[in-house]
């Protein structure tokens, strides 16, 4: 080994972009539904659909189980993670606890955040009105929500919000798969910025509360958990 050479030691087996990608089109598959709650993740079958080495896969495999996507057992492997009442119940509230904050922070929040949440409003809406897919109202309508939390100022609140939407993304996919023509309720979010425009911020907060609510009690019924 070279002396004096900084981080000698270290080095990668394979490109980190490439592990990047493979955990980038494994989440586009299960975002899209395509690959179903607890579907075994084997990484020999995934290496040579892929064209990757499975040294690769396995990695990928491990992002995706860090940000709760798969799932990892004992003498089992990696499967696709399984949406389960509490863990939905838990995301919603987590959310309600950052997005909350952002809400109640409207009236010191920084010009350029409350523009965000205009635009990423006005996205969700023009993609309903242009009839886009569910997958894509999905992405739009969690940016609205990935706004809100914006509004604190706080890059590392707005990090953990995209931590917990991650998440969410999964349950969402399988609610698309049981309920194909789901309800969009982008027009019902101009409500929540009507309010934060006219200054009502309390009246804000409980929309929200209620919304983040009612959201964890669709998804698990959808679900049917």
């Amino acid at each position: 080994m070279p002396e004096n050479v900084p981080f000698a030691t270290l080095s990668l087996d394979e490109p980190a972009s490439t592990v990047d990608r493979v955990a980038e089109e494994l989440r586009r598959a299960l975002f899209e539904g395509e690959l179903e709650s607890g579907t075994p993740l084997r990484e020999k079958a995934l290496a040579a659909s892929l064209g990757v080495a499975r040294s690769t896969v396995r990695e990928a495999l491990t992002i995706l189980v860090a940000e709760g996507l798969a799932t990892r057992a004992p003498n089992r492997g990696v499967s696709v993670t399984s949406p389960e009442a509490e863990s939905v119940r838990d995301v919603c509230a987590a959310r309600w606890a950052l997005e909350g904050a952002g809400v109640r922070g409207w009236r010191r929040a920084s010009t350029q955040a409350r523009a965000e949440v205009h635009r990423t409003l006005r996205d969700y809406i023009d993609g309903v009105r242009a009839d886009a897919s569910y997958q894509e109202l999905n992405e739009r309508h969690l940016a609205f929500h990935v706004s809100l939390v914006g509004l604190t100022g706080s890059p590392r609140l707005v990090a953990m919000e995209l931590q917990l939407v991650t998440e969410l993304k999964l349950a969402l996919a399988q609610v698309e798969r049981i309920r194909r023509n789901a309800h969009d309720q982008a027009e019902s979010h101009a409500a929540l910025v009507d309010l934060l425009d006219r200054d009502d911020v309390a009246g804000a907060e409980a929309f929200l509360e209620k919304h983040l609510a009612d959201a964890a009690d669709d998804i698990c019924e959808a679900l049917g958990l």
